[in-house]
C-alpha cells in the first residue's frame, strides 16, 4: 500500500515509488493499492499489509525525491527483512526470490 497526500507537488515522487511499489508487488504475487488523503503532508509512505493484519511500514521517501532503482532496492531489503518476522510468515515463502531480484 502507498500512502500519499493528495498535493500535486508530489506527483514526480508518487510515481517514482508507486512503479518501484508495483514491481516489487508484481515480483512477489502480491496486490498493491494507492490510498491517497485530502490531508497536507509531504513524505509518502509505503506498508505492507498482509489480510486483516495491522499495515507495517517498509519506506517513507521523507519528502525528498529519490531514484526508482534506489527505492526498488529498499523495498526489497525490506521485505527480505520482514520474511523472518513471525507476524510476516506469508512471506517466509518468497525469501529466496526477496534476494536475487536486482
Amino acid at each position: 500500500m502507498v500512502y500519499t497526500s493528495n498535493l500535486e507537488l508530489s506527483e514526480k515522487r508518487l510515481q517514482s515509488v508507486s512503479v518501484a511499489a508495483e514491481k516489487i508487488a508484481n515480483l512477489l504475487k502480491l496486490p498493491m493499492e494507492v490510498v491517497t488523503f485530502r490531508g497536507k503532508f509531504d513524505p509518502i509512505y509505503v506498508y505492507y499489509k498482509n489480510g486483516d493484519d495491522e499495515p507495517i511500514p517498509i519506506y517513507c521517501d521523507k519528502g525528498r525525491k529519490t531514484g526508482i532503482q534506489k527505492i526498488y532496492k529498499a523495498l526489497r531489503n525490506m521485505i527480505f527483512v520482514l520474511s523472518f518476522h513471525p507476524k510476516c510468515s506469508a512471506l517466509k515463502h518468497i525469501r529466496k526470490e526477496a534476494m536475487v531480484f536486482s
